[in-house]
């Protein structure tokens, strides 16, 4: 299973969601992985992401806007938010996935959906939200 291409998939429905007013009922497409394993495991990875995101949305919108300090939430790119977000979620309710790898995987999908400039910026805050968790 390709966990980026989950990850990539979650980020498409939470940026869905957000403009549609969804209520966490997105599926994967249906072309999510190679066979017929790979595919379910890749889609229950990213629905995983993608509900656990929205269950926890108000506590994860919250770390987000104290680590952003001078920066508005709402005022971000679409896309930089929902990146956000999902890691986030990782850093907070996924210990089974080490907080270097859920960042380095949002820095990725961040170079592929985003501009170059908000690469630094989502590193910066994950980062720093990551310390603030080890320290709790």
């Amino acid at each position: 299973m390709n966990r980026r291409r989950a990850r990539e998939y979650a980020l498409q429905m939470l940026f869905q969601s957000e403009f549609a007013g969804k209520d966490g009922e997105e599926t994967v497409p249906e072309d999510a992985g190679a066979g017929k394993n790979d595919k379910e495991e890749l889609k229950h990875f990213a629905t995983e992401i993608y509900r656990g995101t929205l269950k926890h949305l108000e506590e994860i919108d919250r770390v987000v806007q104290e680590a952003a300090e001078h920066w508005d939430l709402h005022r971000m790119a679409a896309v930089d938010r929902n990146i956000l977000r999902f890691a986030v979620y990782e850093i907070l309710y996924r210990p089974d996935i080490p907080s270097a790898v859920t960042i380095n995987e949002a820095l990725e999908i961040a170079k592929k959906y985003s501009s170059l400039e908000s690469v630094p910026f989502i590193n910066g805050l994950l980062d720093r939200i990551a310390r603030n968790c080890a320290k709790a």
